[in-house]
């Protein structure tokens, strides 16, 4: 009897110590506040790993943080285990990981928003002033009040770019646009507040404004419904947010997010993974804007067309955005 409890306990060892060893093997994918199925930029992040987890049949950690203690904590813990690779996803990892990833020096970390130079870090950012400056003409073709909206989430230099960009691309069309713009605060819990979203769409609605750009993760989701109640237009941002309400969703500027996960995934499955840092735009196929049976009446031939000559100026370096 002893003797089978002996060799029973020494099996459970062993079947936990393997399952140790496959868990320190599975990539983790750590989000930004909004949570996973945010429908933006988490669900884009979250996308790429399940193609990863799809194609490849391998299995991936991910977590959702709470609030910011939660993201070094994370960070952690996760190398503490061993993960071959945690994805950081968002700006707000830039401080966390340059504490943390000294740290780990075994351990590979992928950035994405953030700009870190250590030698076991990957980051990449992205031109989303490109991507913004294409849906800015799309605003600005489609306006009839020659007026247009930017809500940014969490007012800080990145969401500026997006700003810029789509203003820089609505005056590429009409020299004499308006832009009401306005950001939901200073703070992460901007990303999440759909609440505050929608009351700033409708002022912007209600002093003339007929489409809205938001750059604001899940608190454009307000942005829309205020959009569709107003019957005016909103631009989604991430992720393809056209579907989210066909007929007011005029375009949505795409930030492939969704590829960099699945990229870094797959290279660190296969012993490629390198750190260094990288920027991509339209040339890259970084960014974008969307065109599909969701959108597909409200953007014209000749709009589109438009579009494209400007998309292919931009990569050739016939247009400079941001100059």
């Amino acid at each position: 009897m002893k003797k089978s409890i002996i060799i029973a306990a020494a099996m459970g060892i062993m079947a936990w110590g393997s399952c140790t060893a496959l868990a320190a093997s599975e990539p983790v994918l750590i989000y930004d506040l909004g949570g996973k199925f945010d429908k933006s930029f988490n669900e884009a992040a979250y996308n790429g790993a399940e193609r990863y987890r799809i194609e490849t049949g391998n299995s991936y950690k991910d977590f959702e943080p709470t609030n910011e203690a939660q993201m070094e904590q994370a960070l952690k813990r996760f190398a503490r285990k061993g993960a071959p690779l945690v994805l950081a996803i968002g700006i707000a990892y830039q401080t966390p990981l340059e504490k943390v990833a000294p740290e780990f020096p075994d351990v590979h970390f992928t950035a994405v928003d953030a700009n870190i130079n250590l030698p076991n870090v990957q980051s990449v950012s992205f031109r989303e002033d490109e991507g913004s400056y294409l849906v800015g003409m799309i605003a600005a073709m489609k306006s009839e009040t020659g007026s247009i909206g930017f809500i940014g989430g969490m007012d800080i230099p990145l969401i500026r770019k997006f700003g810029a960009g789509y203003l820089q691309g609505a005056r590429s069309v009409n020299p004499d646009i308006k832009l009401l713009e306005n950001f939901v605060g200073a703070t992460p819990t901007a990303w999440n507040d759909p609440i505050r979203g929608g009351e700033l769409a409708r002022s912007q609605f209600a002093r003339g404004v007929d489409v809205i750009y938001s750059a604001a993760g899940p608190t454009g989701l307000g942005v829309i419904q205020a959009a569709k109640e107003a019957k005016q237009f909103a631009i989604g941002v991430d992720s393809n947010q056209n579907h989210i309400a066909p007929g007011t969703v005029l375009t949505s500027m795409v930030k492939r997010v969704d590829v960099v996960v699945y990229e870094n995934m797959l290279a660190a499955s296969s012993g490629t993974w390198a750190p260094g840092n990288s920027v991509r735009g339209l040339a890259e196929g970084g960014v974008d804007y969307s065109v599909d049976e969701h959108n597909a009446d409200l953007i014209t031939d000749d709009m589109k067309a438009r579009v494209e000559e400007a998309k292919q100026m931009i990569i050739s370096g016939d247009i400079k955005v941001g100059e």
